[in-house]
């Protein structure tokens, strides 16, 4: 994915918002919190200022006026520009394309499970089934009440969330009770190899023993 100059996926929310209308920074925050935007974008608060500020030295941004209530300070009202509009069109039309390239954490413990007994893996298995089942039933949950208010184009995210939850939860507790009822086809090799120690960096080459022969 191309770097950006502005990186910060809540960039792209305040992008989104502002291209609603003008808005000052804590209405921005407002309006992305009301749509669960800062669950999906690992929205840090502490970075909007300087998000904003960033955005605005880029072009993407300008202010437009200010705005006062009564006592409270003044706040600046930014709009988004027309090179802010192709930002965020191009941006979108990445994300949307092509697929990320950071690696799964779960991928990336999968490929070494064989370093852990069955045992564990299936207590460790279990343990995320919990989790992943409590994250489902809580995304669902929101996406029920957000849908009272919310227009469904600004919950999509969460939809796609939900379904990847689910879809890890069905696959991750069927590896598990595999695992459990022993019908995991590799199981006897797996114990073999735990028994071992797992010698697998020692152990000869298909034609090392030919070659030691004299």
């Amino acid at each position: 994915m191309a770097a950006r100059k502005v990186g910060n996926l809540l960039g792209l929310a305040v992008l989104a918002v502002l291209a609603e209308r003008p808005m000052h920074r804590y209405e921005m925050a407002s309006v992305i919190r009301s749509r669960g935007k800062d669950r999906q974008l690992a929205v840090k608060w502490g970075s909007l200022y300087t998000v904003v500020d960033n955005l605005a030295r880029h072009g993407f941004i300008a202010v437009v006026g200010t705005d006062r209530d009564g006592a409270r300070p003044e706040r600046t009202i930014y709009r988004i520009t027309e090179a802010g509009v192709g930002e965020l069109q191009d941006w979108a039309a990445q994300l949307l394309a092509e697929p990320g390239g950071a690696a799964d954490p779960l991928v990336a413990g999968l490929s070494v499970l064989p370093a852990l007994s069955p045992e564990t893996a299936i207590d460790l298995l279990g343990r995320r089934v919990d989790a992943l089942a409590e994250q489902a039933a809580d995304v669902r949950s929101q996406l029920v009440r957000d849908a009272q208010h919310v227009p469904r184009m600004f919950l999509i995210e969460d939809e796609y969330a939900l379904a990847q939850l689910d879809a890890q939860l069905a696959w991750v507790r069927g590896l598990r009770d595999e695992l459990a009822a022993g019908t995991f086809p590799d199981l006897a090799e797996w114990r073999r190899l735990q028994a071992a120690g797992m010698p697998g960096l020692d152990a000869p080459g298909p034609h090392d023993d030919e070659e030691a022969q004299p």
